[in-house]
């Protein structure tokens, strides 16, 4: 196809493809599936060869958030049968990371629910940062805490934070209709503190809640815009409980689409399949290894993933090799250090309903939070 070479010369030079080429990636029919799998995968190998970065998440609080995010199980209202704990300590948060880290992940990220820190959480996190970093040479820390205050995002990156995460999810214009309480602005503002900080920024989306093929696109050429370094594509998992519980719109091909765009537009970033990759791709996972270079080991925030061995069999098997922590993720000319600096970034076919696959859908009741060993 003259659409996929045109694309692959443009991420093997880092070039912007235009909206039309990026709208024309998601159209692709399902006969013509694999051919953009291995035409996003040249641009993903050229930039981070067959390297794949494992990521850990540590829920630092669970529930009880003011916010009304409908996709999401922990908002104001949601009548998700989750686990609900208010702040872990520092050393159960640096326990939790432990378990991820002997699996071979090389960032830890600290979430917590709520609009955004005070400043006494901040030095809550600053406290358990430190203790992560003390017991494990090498390892990246994410925070991703909300909405951030002035001053907040310095005072994370001095106590030792490499990066911030706070994703757009959805494109501006119908950004009001998945969330009320707070404005996309608000997010893209939280983005920049972080980045003007010095924190490698981390802001992705949220696929599968009835967006178009428009927003999706919109959504990720903003990333682009907003130059994070990581980008996660998180796919809806629909939990009982929360208004877009029906919202079951994904097939394991239009994921591979949307993973394929998002490379095109953000060549050489760090692509992460994040939360609801077990329960979308499925048996299709390990040919989105081929187009991200990064996932997140074991279990998400209130539901379960796959078995961490699981994964890294996964890996191995398509042919990928774990990235150590003495490798730099991004290339060379993003910039150096543990996560590398501020760069770029992170339906068409008429296919049927997909059927909805709540089976798939595992509230999470082990590791932080439990009494439950983790799953990674």
């Amino acid at each position: 196809m003259d659409l996929l070479n045109t694309l692959v010369d443009k991420g093997l030079r880092r070039e912007l493809p235009t909206r039309d080429e990026a709208l024309a990636v998601l159209a692709t029919s399902d006969d013509e599936l694999l051919d953009v799998v291995a035409a996003a995968g040249k641009v993903r190998r050229q930039w981070f060869g067959r390297r794949v970065k494992l990521n850990y998440l540590v829920n630092l609080k669970s529930g009880l958030c003011p916010e009304d995010c409908s996709y999401c199980s922990q908002r104001l209202g949601s009548k998700a049968e989750i686990l609900k704990y208010t702040w872990l300590k520092p050393d159960q948060a640096s326990e939790a990371a432990a378990a991820g880290l002997a699996g071979g992940a090389k960032r830890v990220c600290l979430v917590a629910s709520g609009r955004g820190p005070t400043d006494r959480d901040v030095d809550r996190v600053s406290d358990t940062i430190k203790a992560i970093k003390d017991q494990n040479e090498g390892v990246e820390v994410c925070a991703c805490l909300g909405l951030l205050s002035d001053g907040q995002a310095e005072r994370l990156r001095t106590a030792g934070a490499d990066a911030y995460n706070h994703n757009l999810n959805t494109s501006e214009s119908t950004y009001g209709d998945i969330t009320t309480t707070h404005t996309y602005a608000d997010r893209v503002d939280t983005v920049e503190k972080a980045h003007a900080a010095g924190l490698s920024a981390c802001s992705g989306l949220i696929a599968g809640m009835g967006e178009s093929d428009e927003d999706l696109v919109d959504v990720v050429y903003a990333l682009r815009e907003l130059d994070p370094d990581s980008v996660p594509v998180n796919f809806l998992i629909p939990f009982e409980g929360t208004p877009l519980a029906k919202e079951w719109n994904l097939t394991p091909q239009r994921c591979l689409r949307i993973l394929a765009m998002v490379r095109f537009v953000c060549p050489d970033v760090e692509v992460r399949i994040a939360g609801g990759r077990e329960v979308h791709l499925r048996t299709m996972q390990p040919l989105a290894l081929h187009l991200a270079n990064s996932i997140f080991l074991g279990d998400y925030l209130t539901s379960e993933g796959q078995a961490g061995k699981a994964d890294l069999d996964m890996i191995a098997d398509a042919g990928f090799e774990v990235e150590g922590t003495d490798e730099v993720t991004l290339p060379e000319h993003r910039g150096s250090g543990a996560c590398g600096s501020a760069g770029v970034c992170g339906s068409g076919d008429s296919e049927a309903s997909p059927e909805a696959r709540t089976d798939l859908v595992a509230v999470r009741r082990r590791g932080a939070g439990t009494d439950l060993a983790p799953n990674a």
